[in-house]
């Protein structure tokens, strides 16, 4: 076995500059073709900044089957500056108790210098290892000598002292293009993972075989007189070898209202559901989402901790117990303990100082702020769980796969009447009791009930849709001057959105967001209306003036899309490999009310219409009139779908593009002779 290992962890520690190597297929360490050295651009993205030329990983069993061991390779090619960034190497791993290490780094950035490769190797005294925190480490180091046209590379391992080091994903594609990606392993068939591709390339490469062997196990058994008796085992099992090969893969472009990256990028997954004990019995990990409840709710950084008692606590229960609704004492003790803590920023679904420290301190992380939040609901007699969540950017989490690191974040989930369920998120400065954050929509929660040991998943979602009323009354000045004033009604996300930034960027600042980029729009007042009250839409009352561009002596032109989110067209490129996510259901509705100045008619009129997708998923209606003197413009846009897939897109592209010409089509005032 050390002599086993002693063989992989030689390092070569020359650069070789060679012909074309075939691409399919990994390049030891050092060994440069001199193609990638003269390479000036991506063949398949040819305003990459950088490429992943080689990304190679390997993971294997211990001869003793209670370690793993996963091998990197990495290379990447330099393009220009705005690439250097990639020089800038970030490993995370498992610290606690040393269950996991870093070993065998390895890092050099190779240049073409008058033709010849001119190699610099990183110093070892440069690797800086850091403490997240009580159980994640990471290891940094920053490549030297890296300029366009710049080649950097390195290896490693990563090697974990017990043998479920899986669920494990292995990402073929990242936010630069990758020309060759590659993962093999070596997995013993007493371990069953459930393994889930989730991309659409096809794969260049793809193989897999099964290789016998003996697992042998000694026993020594001492005698009275310390004589030592050894007794050997042998286990038969088999090694089911696999490979997935990728290559030419398009970055991943963080695109106008994708999901995520993690939903959308090219990717393979590894859940480790159950194994076969060598002379013992099976083992269940996490086969359903009843067994994972199960494990949350007895783990000492999950289930125990919503039982302990917190300082003071009686204050906060005394005050709730004054409050005549089960509603009201929600209410109250949410907005509590929302304004004492402080969120340091970390999700996880674990506690890692627990809520005892967390409360003292007044901050803690994500699961630590909320299960004070459960814990003191369920003293004030508020029927109250905790809820394994993930949030928008962790992912959606897959029902398939059944493990706790599909979790982030845990909150609370309170259900009232049967039909009335809070999610509630105490993290969030401005969250609200009774609005689900949305940023947990449309996935599942794992709900944990300790009591009844009932573990049960909810699908987190918002069935109203949102809605935002304009109402704009203004009066057309001869010249081509708008003056008026506009009403702006935001109810749920919007208005948290808007009372968030209004908080955050100061009165001047959110003008300027309300003004768009349009300098010719001045906001004389600007008045908000039930910010302290949750249960009502926020209302903004506008005074505004408009220069109306384009105008003259004899032509008025005025673009009706006025205070709206829907000035500038968030599709407009031809084509699109990720999803499309709106998040939740939408309404707008915008009134407008325009009196004409004397002396000019309408040359020009929109005409009514209305337009509808296929499958009735987003609707458009516009209405225009002119009447008694004014001309009245009525926009109607409803979404009945949150999400669309990347195949959707073409649908979607030409919809928006006749829905945004409609928008800003414009109203044409002339002159009378």
């Amino acid at each position: 076995m050390n002599n086993f290992f002693s063989l992989l962890l030689v390092v070569v520690f020359t650069a070789t500059v060679k012909a074309q190597t075939p691409l399919y297929q990994d390049q030891p360490y050092g060994t440069i073709d001199t193609a990638d050295l003269k390479m000036t651009s991506c063949d398949f993205e040819k305003d990459a900044n950088a490429e992943v030329l080689l990304d190679i990983g390997t993971i294997y069993y211990g001869d003793d089957l209670n370690s793993v061991t996963h091998k990197y390779h990495k290379r990447i090619k330099i393009f220009n500056s705005n690439g250097n960034d990639e020089a800038n190497i970030h490993i995370r791993y498992y610290g606690r108790e040393r269950l996991e290490n870093i070993s065998g780094i390895e890092a050099q950035v190779i240049n073409l210098v008058d033709g010849k490769a001119e190699v610099t190797k990183l110093d070892k005294k440069l690797i800086y290892t850091t403490i997240i925190d009580d159980y994640e480490s990471e290891i940094t180091f920053t490549m030297p000598n890296v300029k366009p046209g710049s080649i950097i590379e390195y290896e490693y391992k990563l090697n974990a002292r017990y043998n479920a080091a899986l669920p494990y994903t292995w990402y073929f594609q990242e936010r630069i293009p990758v020309r060759y990606s590659e993962l093999s392993t070596s997995i013993p068939d007493v371990f069953y993972f459930r393994v889930q591709p989730h991309f659409f390339q096809p794969l260049v490469k793809h193989s897999a075989s099964t290789e016998a062997t003996v697992l042998k196990i000694t026993t020594h058994h001492i005698n009275g007189n310390s004589d030592t008796n050894q007794e050997s085992d042998f286990y038969p099992y088999n090694n089911k070898n696999e490979t997935w090969g990728m290559a030419n893969i398009p970055s991943l472009h963080i695109d106008a209202y994708i999901s995520s990256f993690a939903d959308n990028v090219q990717r393979i997954n590894f859940n480790l559901v159950s194994f076969k004990a060598i002379g013992g019995a099976d083992s269940v990990e996490s086969d359903t989402w009843n067994k994972v409840g199960y494990n949350l709710s007895r783990s000492k950084i999950f289930g125990s901790q919503l039982n302990r008692t917190l300082d003071n606590e009686q204050d906060i229960i005394s005050k709730a117990a004054l409050l005549k609704t089960d509603d009201d004492k929600t209410a109250f003790i949410f907005n509590s303990v929302k304004n004492a803590m402080k969120w340091n920023g970390n999700d996880t679904w674990y506690t890692k100082d627990g809520t005892v420290k967390a409360w003292e301190h007044k901050t803690g992380n994500s699961t630590e702020i909320n299960m004070i939040l459960c814990h003191l609901l369920k003293q004030a007699g508020i029927t109250a769980y905790p809820m394994a969540v993930s949030t928008r950017d962790h992912g959606t989490v897959d029902p398939y796969t059944t493990t706790f690191y599909q979790f982030n974040r845990t909150v609370v989930y309170v259900p009232f009447d049967g039909v009335k369920n809070h999610v509630l998120d105490a993290t969030g400065k401005y969250n609200m009791y009774n609005e689900t954050p949305a940023e947990l929509l449309n996935s599942i929660g794992l709900c944990i009930d300790m009591s009844k040991k009932s573990y049960d998943t909810v699908y987190v979602k918002k069935d109203l849709p949102v809605r935002q009323v304009v109402l704009i009354n203004a009066e057309i000045k001869p010249g081509g001057h708008l003056e008026g004033t506009a009403q702006i009604n935001s109810a749920s996300y919007d208005r948290i959105n808007a009372i968030e930034r209004y908080k955050r960027d100061g009165e001047e600042k959110y003008k300027d967001t309300l003004r768009d980029n349009n300098n010719n729009l001045k906001i004389s007042s600007l008045k908000l209306e039930n910010m302290e009250v949750d249960s009502l839409p926020l209302t903004q009352n506008i005074n505004f003036n408009l220069d109306l561009a384009g105008s003259d002596e004899n032509y008025i032109y005025l673009n009706p899309n006025l205070f709206t989110p829907l000035k500038a067209n968030p599709f407009l490129s031809e084509s699109r490999l990720t999803d499309i996510y709106f998040g939740f259901l939408r309404s707008y509705s915008i009134n407008s009310v325009y009196k004409l100045p004397a002396g000019y008619k309408v040359d020009a009129l929109p005409k009514s219409v209305s337009m509808v997708m296929p499958d009735k998923s987003i609707s458009f209606k516009r209405i225009v009139a002119e009447q008694d003197g004014s001309v009245l413009v009525h926009f109607i846009i409803n979404y009945t779908r949150t999400a669309f897939n990347a195949n959707e897109y073409a649908g979607i592209h030409d919809f928006y593009k006749k829905m945004y010409e409609l928008l800003n089509e414009q109203i044409v005032l002339k002159k009378s002779s």
